[in-house]
């Protein structure tokens, strides 16, 4: 490793890498002394082994407070959703894994498809500032979006305002749909969320080198390993 890398990618010493603990996929679980483990918490390790310096996991509750901190030099890789407001801030590598959003409907519902949300007088639950809900921001014309923080916070939104669908990552809904009588996922999706790792704007050797490690990562069969190591269902690799 040249030492004009690893001055950009571990400026400190160590590899101090975002997670991103609102994911449920990605990350499922806590080691002993608390810290998170999962999907992405390997793909960090990986990354760290392979530059042969230490490991710092630091963990956000949110994606948005993730993205937030991208220029406060308090992380030097974030894994997170890859999506254009947050591009603004980042710099990306291609997905290593992606994960299928679609939406949940009560008990009565018309909705059959996905495609069929958008239209005036729908409103849609979603979790403020997750990667799906930047994408419905970006693309929803005509129904309304209404924001909660967090999953549970955002089904309580769906189930007492009485809302017409809740977005979420399938997976996810798979769950939801046990615990609200009736309910039922939509056919198809309307998005998938692309999870990738960043670094803060600038960082162009870093940027690079990532870029090649997360490639190789796809074709030698790693991320799909880490994939069934952790039992994840609804978790691809990208293409």
């Amino acid at each position: 490793m040249s030492q004009d890398l690893l001055s950009q990618i571990a400026p400190t010493g160590k590899l101090r890498a975002g997670i991103n603990l609102l994911n449920f996929l990605l990350v499922t679980g806590k080691s002993a002394d608390g810290m998170p483990e999962g999907v992405a918490p390997d793909m960090a390790r990986a990354i760290a082994e392979k530059l042969g310096v230490p490991l710092e996991l630091v963990p956000y509750a949110t994606p948005g407070e993730l993205a937030d901190a991208a220029l406060d030099g308090a992380w030097d890789i974030g894994l997170i959703g890859s999506e254009p407001a947050r591009a603004e801030k980042i710099d990306f590598t291609a997905a290593y894994v992606e994960i299928e959003a679609t939406y949940l409907v009560p008990a009565g519902s018309t909705l059959r498809h996905a495609s069929e949300v958008d239209q005036p007088g729908n409103r849609i639950a979603v979790a403020s500032r997750s990667a799906y809900d930047l994408w419905l921001v970006r693309n929803i014309k005509h129904a309304t979006l209404m924001h909660a923080d967090g999953f549970e916070a955002t089904l309580d939104l769906f189930l007492t305002q009485k809302l017409e669908a809740m977005a979420s990552l399938k997976p996810g809904l798979l769950n939801d749909v046990e615990k609200v009588p009736g309910s039922r996922i939509l056919e198809g999706k309307f998005t998938a969320v692309q999870q990738s790792v960043g670094v803060p704007k600038g960082r162009t050797l870093a940027a690079q080198w990532l870029q090649e490690f997360v490639q190789q990562a796809k074709a030698s069969g790693f991320v799909a390993e880490l994939i069934a190591k952790h039992h994840v269902k609804g978790l691809s690799v990208a293409p």
